[in-house]
C-alpha cells in the first residue's frame, strides 16, 4: 500500500496550496481518510476529515472556512485545498487511510511553509 502526498511547497500568507494524496494497492473507497499535520516541536493533529462515500466532512477549527477536504474515488486520491494561508499552517502534512476494520496507513508527508 502506498499514499503519496503532492502539492506542498513555500507560499506567502493570504495564499493558496492544494495537497493531493494519491493511494495505490488498496481499495479507496473502503477508507476513510484524513489529513494530519505536524508543526516543528509540536504533536501531530488532525486537520480533516471525509468519509469513505465523500458525503461527510469534518475539520480543526483551526482550519474551518478556510481548508476543504474532497476525494475522487475513480482516481483513488484525496485533496486537501488550503486558501488563506497562515504562517502558523506550517507544517508537514500526512494523508492518513483508515478502513471499517481498522486497517491504517500513513504518506510520507509534505512540506508546507507560509512565510513572507
Amino acid at each position: 500500500v502506498q499514499l503519496v502526498e503532492s502539492g506542498g511547497g513555500l507560499v506567502q500568507p493570504g495564499g493558496s496550496l492544494r495537497l493531493s494524496c494519491a493511494a495505490s494497492e488498496l481499495t479507496f473507497n473502503n477508507y476513510n481518510m484524513r489529513w494530519y499535520r505536524q508543526a516543528p516541536g509540536k504533536e501531530r493533529e488532525l486537520v480533516a476529515g471525509i468519509n469513505r462515500f465523500g458525503s461527510n466532512t469534518n475539520y480543526a477549527d483551526s482550519v474551518k472556512g478556510r481548508f476543504t477536504i474532497s476525494r475522487d474515488n475513480v482516481k483513488n486520491t484525496v485533496f486537501l485545498q488550503m486558501n488563506n494561508l497562515k504562517p502558523e499552517d506550517t507544517a508537514v502534512y500526512f494523508c492518513y487511510a483508515v478502513s471499517f476494520w481498522a486497517h491504517e496507513y500513513w504518506g510520507q508527508g509534505t512540506q508546507v511553509t507560509v512565510s513572507s
